[in-house]
Protein backbone atom coordinates (compact mmCIF):
# COMPACT_ATOMS: atom_id res chain seq x y z
CA UNK A 1 0.00 0.00 0.00
CA UNK A 2 2.91 2.22 -0.20
CA UNK A 3 2.13 2.87 -3.90
CA UNK A 4 -0.72 5.21 -5.26
CA UNK A 5 -2.55 4.90 -8.81
CA UNK A 6 -4.51 7.40 -10.28
CA UNK A 7 -7.49 6.14 -12.53
CA UNK A 8 -8.10 7.99 -15.68
CA UNK A 9 -10.07 11.73 -15.46
CA UNK A 10 -14.08 11.17 -15.54
CA UNK A 11 -14.16 12.30 -19.53
CA UNK A 12 -12.10 8.95 -20.16
CA UNK A 13 -13.51 6.47 -17.74
CA UNK A 14 -15.48 4.91 -19.96
CA UNK A 15 -12.26 3.88 -22.35
CA UNK A 16 -11.23 1.60 -19.65
CA UNK A 17 -10.90 -1.94 -20.17
CA UNK A 18 -10.67 -4.27 -17.91
CA UNK A 19 -7.50 -4.84 -14.93
CA UNK A 20 -5.71 -7.96 -16.12
CA UNK A 21 -5.97 -8.45 -11.98
CA UNK A 22 -6.81 -7.15 -8.95
CA UNK A 23 -4.99 -4.09 -7.59
CA UNK A 24 -4.33 -5.67 -4.16
CA UNK A 25 -3.01 -3.52 -1.28
CA UNK A 26 -2.76 -0.07 -3.37
CA UNK A 27 -4.88 2.98 -3.03
CA UNK A 28 -6.77 3.41 -6.36
CA UNK A 29 -7.55 7.23 -6.76
CA UNK A 30 -10.46 7.88 -9.26
CA UNK A 31 -14.58 7.11 -9.13
CA UNK A 32 -15.56 4.23 -7.07
CA UNK A 33 -18.19 3.42 -9.86
CA UNK A 34 -16.00 3.78 -12.74
CA UNK A 35 -13.01 1.81 -11.42
CA UNK A 36 -15.47 -1.01 -9.95
CA UNK A 37 -16.68 -1.18 -13.39
CA UNK A 38 -12.65 -2.93 -14.39
CA UNK A 39 -13.03 -5.26 -11.03
CA UNK A 40 -13.80 -8.52 -12.34
CA UNK A 41 -17.16 -9.90 -11.23
CA UNK A 42 -17.29 -12.16 -8.08
CA UNK A 43 -13.96 -11.22 -7.14
CA UNK A 44 -14.74 -9.41 -3.64
CA UNK A 45 -15.34 -11.67 -0.50
CA UNK A 46 -15.91 -8.40 1.93
CA UNK A 47 -16.41 -5.33 1.57
CA UNK A 48 -16.16 -2.55 4.77
CA UNK A 49 -17.08 0.86 3.93
CA UNK A 50 -18.46 4.19 4.79
CA UNK A 51 -19.92 6.45 2.35
CA UNK A 52 -20.29 10.31 3.16
CA UNK A 53 -24.09 10.71 4.83
CA UNK A 54 -26.65 12.88 2.71
CA UNK A 55 -25.15 16.43 3.00
CA UNK A 56 -23.18 16.00 6.02
CA UNK A 57 -20.10 16.92 4.48
CA UNK A 58 -18.67 18.12 1.56
CA UNK A 59 -15.88 15.92 0.81
CA UNK A 60 -14.00 18.54 -1.59
CA UNK A 61 -16.98 18.95 -3.37
CA UNK A 62 -17.14 15.58 -4.64
CA UNK A 63 -20.23 14.00 -5.75
CA UNK A 64 -20.77 9.91 -5.31
CA UNK A 65 -23.95 7.95 -7.04
CA UNK A 66 -25.39 5.39 -5.38
CA UNK A 67 -27.19 3.73 -7.27
CA UNK A 68 -24.11 2.84 -8.98
CA UNK A 69 -22.37 1.91 -6.40
CA UNK A 70 -24.68 -0.88 -4.93
CA UNK A 71 -25.23 -2.18 -8.54
CA UNK A 72 -21.54 -2.40 -9.14
CA UNK A 73 -21.37 -3.67 -5.03
CA UNK A 74 -23.40 -6.98 -6.15
CA UNK A 75 -21.28 -7.43 -8.91
CA UNK A 76 -18.35 -8.21 -7.76
CA UNK A 77 -19.25 -9.39 -4.70
CA UNK A 78 -18.64 -13.33 -4.26
CA UNK A 79 -21.14 -15.27 -3.69
CA UNK A 80 -21.76 -15.76 0.06
CA UNK A 81 -19.19 -12.33 0.41
CA UNK A 82 -21.03 -9.60 2.88
CA UNK A 83 -20.98 -5.51 2.14
CA UNK A 84 -20.91 -3.78 6.24
CA UNK A 85 -22.70 -0.35 4.88
CA UNK A 86 -21.99 2.03 7.98
CA UNK A 87 -24.32 4.85 7.55
CA UNK A 88 -26.22 7.44 9.37
CA UNK A 89 -29.11 10.30 8.25
CA UNK A 90 -28.34 13.82 7.97
CA UNK A 91 -31.40 15.97 9.83
CA UNK A 92 -33.07 18.49 7.03
CA UNK A 93 -36.22 20.65 7.53
CA UNK A 94 -36.42 19.32 11.71
CA UNK A 95 -36.91 15.69 10.29
CA UNK A 96 -34.04 12.82 9.71
CA UNK A 97 -33.68 11.86 5.68
CA UNK A 98 -34.64 8.02 6.38
CA UNK A 99 -31.79 7.68 3.36
CA UNK A 100 -30.21 4.87 5.09
CA UNK A 101 -33.25 2.84 5.61
CA UNK A 102 -33.72 3.48 1.91
CA UNK A 103 -30.49 2.34 0.92
CA UNK A 104 -31.08 -0.78 3.27
CA UNK A 105 -34.08 -0.98 1.13
CA UNK A 106 -32.48 -0.93 -2.47
CA UNK A 107 -29.61 -3.31 -1.93
CA UNK A 108 -32.25 -5.74 -0.89
CA UNK A 109 -34.73 -4.42 -4.26
CA UNK A 110 -31.20 -5.59 -5.69
CA UNK A 111 -30.56 -9.35 -4.81
CA UNK A 112 -28.57 -8.63 -0.63
CA UNK A 113 -29.93 -10.22 1.96
CA UNK A 114 -30.13 -8.00 5.06
CA UNK A 115 -28.36 -10.37 7.22
CA UNK A 116 -28.32 -7.83 10.47
CA UNK A 117 -28.88 -4.44 11.23
CA UNK A 118 -26.50 -3.49 13.43
CA UNK A 119 -25.12 -0.59 15.76
CA UNK A 120 -22.10 1.42 15.92
CA UNK A 121 -22.54 3.55 19.55
CA UNK A 122 -20.37 6.08 19.80
CA UNK A 123 -18.55 6.37 23.13
CA UNK A 124 -17.68 9.97 23.74
CA UNK A 125 -18.69 11.83 21.13
CA UNK A 126 -21.52 12.15 18.41
CA UNK A 127 -23.22 15.11 16.03
CA UNK A 128 -26.02 17.16 16.79
CA UNK A 129 -29.06 16.33 15.00
CA UNK A 130 -31.39 19.12 15.92
CA UNK A 131 -31.32 21.05 19.36
CA UNK A 132 -34.57 19.52 19.89
CA UNK A 133 -33.91 16.14 19.72
CA UNK A 134 -31.54 13.97 21.81
CA UNK A 135 -27.64 14.52 20.66
CA UNK A 136 -26.97 11.41 18.17
CA UNK A 137 -25.08 8.53 19.54
CA UNK A 138 -25.07 5.97 16.99
CA UNK A 139 -25.35 4.95 12.73
CA UNK A 140 -25.94 1.71 11.18
CA UNK A 141 -24.13 -0.86 10.23
CA UNK A 142 -26.06 -3.01 7.89
CA UNK A 143 -24.41 -6.13 7.01
CA UNK A 144 -25.63 -7.08 4.03
CA UNK A 145 -25.12 -10.69 2.43
CA UNK A 146 -24.74 -12.53 -1.14
CA UNK A 147 -26.85 -15.39 -0.04
CA UNK A 148 -25.31 -17.10 3.23
CA UNK A 149 -22.41 -15.79 4.75
CA UNK A 150 -19.58 -18.08 3.88
CA UNK A 151 -17.59 -16.75 6.18
CA UNK A 152 -19.24 -16.20 10.08
CA UNK A 153 -16.52 -15.57 13.00
CA UNK A 154 -19.02 -14.44 15.49
CA UNK A 155 -16.69 -12.36 17.99
CA UNK A 156 -16.89 -14.01 21.45
CA UNK A 157 -15.51 -11.11 24.13
CA UNK A 158 -18.65 -10.70 26.05
CA UNK A 159 -17.94 -11.44 29.47
CA UNK A 160 -19.74 -14.23 31.26
CA UNK A 161 -20.44 -12.97 35.26
CA UNK A 162 -21.56 -16.57 35.89
CA UNK A 163 -18.31 -17.82 34.16
CA UNK A 164 -16.76 -20.89 35.71
CA UNK A 165 -20.15 -22.06 37.40
CA UNK A 166 -22.36 -25.57 35.49
CA UNK A 167 -26.29 -24.58 33.92
CA UNK A 168 -28.65 -26.18 35.40
CA UNK A 169 -29.39 -29.43 33.55
CA UNK A 170 -31.96 -29.75 31.58
CA UNK A 171 -34.62 -32.80 30.39
CA UNK A 172 -35.86 -33.97 27.12
CA UNK A 173 -37.85 -36.96 25.88
CA UNK A 174 -35.71 -39.43 23.91
CA UNK A 175 -37.16 -41.65 21.13
CA UNK A 176 -39.11 -43.41 23.15
CA UNK A 177 -40.30 -41.10 25.17
CA UNK A 178 -38.45 -41.53 28.22
CA UNK A 179 -36.51 -38.23 30.07
CA UNK A 180 -33.57 -38.25 29.89
CA UNK A 181 -31.32 -35.64 31.63
CA UNK A 182 -28.40 -34.02 29.55
CA UNK A 183 -24.92 -33.33 30.85
CA UNK A 184 -24.21 -30.70 33.15
CA UNK A 185 -22.57 -27.75 31.19
CA UNK A 186 -19.52 -25.74 32.32
CA UNK A 187 -20.37 -21.38 31.39
CA UNK A 188 -17.61 -20.10 29.39
CA UNK A 189 -15.70 -16.97 30.45
CA UNK A 190 -16.86 -15.25 27.26
CA UNK A 191 -20.32 -15.64 25.16
CA UNK A 192 -20.72 -13.83 21.82
CA UNK A 193 -21.15 -10.40 21.68
CA UNK A 194 -24.34 -8.59 20.69
CA UNK A 195 -24.85 -6.60 17.77
CA UNK A 196 -24.43 -3.12 19.14
CA UNK A 197 -20.97 -2.58 19.39
CA UNK A 198 -19.21 0.44 21.09
CA UNK A 199 -16.16 2.67 20.46
CA UNK A 200 -14.53 5.80 21.26
CA UNK A 201 -14.72 8.89 19.06
CA UNK A 202 -13.46 12.31 18.48
CA UNK A 203 -11.03 13.49 21.48
CA UNK A 204 -11.65 10.32 23.09
CA UNK A 205 -10.23 8.02 20.39
CA UNK A 206 -6.57 8.16 21.02
CA UNK A 207 -5.91 5.85 17.91
CA UNK A 208 -7.36 8.56 15.25
CA UNK A 209 -4.75 10.29 14.11
CA UNK A 210 -6.11 10.45 11.21
CA UNK A 211 -6.43 13.68 8.33
CA UNK A 212 -9.89 13.01 7.52
CA UNK A 213 -13.28 14.67 9.04
CA UNK A 214 -15.24 11.74 9.62
CA UNK A 215 -12.91 8.16 9.75
CA UNK A 216 -14.17 5.42 11.62
CA UNK A 217 -12.45 3.84 14.33
CA UNK A 218 -9.63 1.09 13.62
CA UNK A 219 -11.47 -1.55 15.92
CA UNK A 220 -14.59 -1.18 13.53
CA UNK A 221 -13.37 -2.20 10.86
CA UNK A 222 -11.07 -4.91 12.17
CA UNK A 223 -13.93 -6.54 13.65
CA UNK A 224 -16.07 -7.04 10.88
CA UNK A 225 -13.24 -7.85 8.82
CA UNK A 226 -12.49 -10.86 11.63
CA UNK A 227 -16.11 -11.18 11.91
CA UNK A 228 -17.02 -12.06 8.19
CA UNK A 229 -13.56 -12.89 6.10
CA UNK A 230 -11.23 -15.54 6.65
CA UNK A 231 -7.32 -15.04 6.28
CA UNK A 232 -6.21 -14.09 2.65
CA UNK A 233 -9.40 -12.87 1.68
CA UNK A 234 -10.07 -9.73 -0.38
CA UNK A 235 -11.33 -6.39 1.26
CA UNK A 236 -12.61 -3.72 -0.38
CA UNK A 237 -13.50 -0.56 0.83
CA UNK A 238 -14.77 1.78 -2.32
CA UNK A 239 -15.04 5.20 0.00
CA UNK A 240 -11.25 4.47 1.49
CA UNK A 241 -10.76 8.23 2.97
CA UNK A 242 -7.77 7.37 5.59
CA UNK A 243 -6.80 4.04 4.57
CA UNK A 244 -8.54 2.73 7.78
CA UNK A 245 -9.94 -0.43 6.16
CA UNK A 246 -6.68 -0.80 4.52
CA UNK A 247 -4.34 -0.85 8.10
CA UNK A 248 -6.78 -3.23 9.54
CA UNK A 249 -6.94 -6.04 6.39
CA UNK A 250 -2.75 -5.49 6.70
CA UNK A 251 -3.06 -5.96 10.38
CA UNK A 252 -5.20 -9.50 10.10
CA UNK A 253 -3.99 -10.89 7.05
CA UNK A 254 -6.07 -9.72 4.15
CA UNK A 255 -5.75 -8.07 0.73
CA UNK A 256 -7.25 -4.76 0.26
CA UNK A 257 -8.50 -3.16 -2.29
CA UNK A 258 -9.05 0.38 -1.66
CA UNK A 259 -10.84 3.44 -3.93
CA UNK A 260 -10.79 6.87 -2.52
CA UNK A 261 -11.70 9.52 -5.36
CA UNK A 262 -9.84 12.93 -3.72
CA UNK A 263 -6.32 12.95 -4.18
CA UNK A 264 -5.60 14.97 -0.66
CA UNK A 265 -7.16 11.74 1.17
CA UNK A 266 -5.19 9.40 -0.81
CA UNK A 267 -2.07 11.08 -0.12
CA UNK A 268 -2.79 10.99 3.81
CA UNK A 269 -3.56 7.45 3.55
CA UNK A 270 -0.20 6.24 1.90
CA UNK A 271 1.76 8.14 4.50
CA UNK A 272 -0.91 5.75 7.06
CA UNK A 273 -0.60 2.99 5.70
CA UNK A 274 3.33 3.02 5.28
CA UNK A 275 3.91 3.80 8.78
CA UNK A 276 4.32 2.03 12.01
CA UNK A 277 4.12 -2.09 12.11
CA UNK A 278 2.84 -2.23 8.95
CA UNK A 279 6.35 -2.04 6.70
Amino acid sequence: MDQIETAASPASMHDFVPLPSLPLDRIICGDNCEVMRKLPSESIDLVVTSPPYDNLRTYGGHTWDFEGVAQQLWRVIKPGGVVVWVVADATVNGSETGTSFRQALRFMEIGFRLHDTMIYRKVGGGAVGSHKCYWDGWEFMFVLSNGEPKAINRLKDKPNSTAGTFRSPTRKNNEVGTRVQKERIEIADFSVRQNVWDYMTGVFNRDDNTKHPAPFPEALARDHILSWSNEGDIVLDPFAGSGTTGVACKLEGRKAVLIEISEAYCESAAKRLSQGVLF
